[in-house]
C-alpha cells in the first residue's frame, strides 16, 4: 500500500476524516460538505504522529533536499512543522495569519536570514488561501519559498491553479482520491454515495445549495 492509501487509513481509523454525505457539514466558509477533515487529532495518537511526522520529514528530504528552514501555518501547521523540522534538524518558524496587535507586531515568529530556502507545512489544503498566504509574507521577508507540503490536500481545481499562477510547488501525503478508495474498500462507504462525494470536489461551494 503506498503512502497517500496508508495516511488515509490512519486518518480514518482515528476519525480525523469523517465522510457524511448524508448529512453534510458545514464548513466555516459556510460551504456544505460531505467530508470534514481535522488533522490536529493525530497529535493525540503518538504512533500515527510519530509515522506522519516520519513521512512528512522524507517528503520534504525528497522533494526539497535543499531546505533550510521550515515554516509552520498557523495554528493547525505548527505543531506538524515542529516535528519534521526537529527530526529533519532544521530551523523553525511559523507564519501567523495577521501581525501581532501587542509587542513587536510580528507575523513571523522566529527568525531566518533573507535568501534561506523555506518550505511551507500546512495540515490541510482546502482553498489553498492560509498557505499562498503564508509563502507571501515569508517571501516578502526575504525568504527564499521553494514550495508548500501538507498532511492532506483536498485536491480543488481552484487551489491547484492559485499555486501554478504563484509559481510555488506543492505536495501532500494524502488526497480525497486516496481517501475515498480506502474508505470504499473498508466498507466507510457505499458504492452508491461515491458518486455524491466525487460530484462535492468538482464544486464545493455550491454543492448541496437549494
Amino acid at each position: 500500500m503506498e503512502v497517500a492509501h496508508q495516511v488515509a487509513e490512519k486518518l480514518l481509523f482515528i476519525n480525523a476524516v469523517k465522510l457524511s454525505p448524508d448529512k453534510p457539514f458545514t464548513w466555516a466558509s459556510g460551504w456544505k460538505s460531505p467530508i470534514y477533515c481535522d488533522n490536529r487529532r493525530i497529535l493525540s495518537f503518538p504512533y500515527i504522529r510519530d509515522y506522519i511526522k516520519s513521512e512528512l520529514s522524507n517528503l520534504i528530504d525528497q522533494r526539497f533536499p535543499d531546505a533550510e528552514i521550515i515554516a509552520g501555518v498557523a495554528t493547525a501547521g505548527i505543531a506538524h512543522g515542529v516535528l519534521a523540522a526537529d527530526l529533519l534538524k532544521l530551523s523553525f518558524v511559523y507564519v501567523r495569519s495577521g501581525r501581532k496587535d501587542h509587542g513587536l507586531g510580528n507575523q513571523i515568529e522566529g527568525f531566518f536570514h533573507p535568501g534561506q530556502k523555506i518550505v511551507v507545512v500546512e495540515d490541510l489544503i482546502s482553498t489553498g488561501g492560509s498557505s499562498l498566504q503564508a509563502c507571501e509574507v515569508l517571501k516578502a521577508a526575504g525568504g527564499d519559498v521553494k514550495g508548500v507540503v501538507a498532511v492532506f490536500d483536498y485536491g480543488f481545481e481552484h487551489a491547484r491553479k492559485s499555486f501554478q499562477q504563484a509559481g510555488i510547488a506543492v505536495y501532500a501525503l494524502s488526497d480525497y482520491e486516496a481517501l475515498l478508495e480506502v474508505a470504499l474498500q473498508k466498507g466507510m462507504i457505499q458504492q452508491e454515495q461515491l458518486s455524491v462525494l466525487q460530484q462535492w470536489r468538482q464544486s464545493p461551494d455550491t454543492w448541496g445549495q437549494g
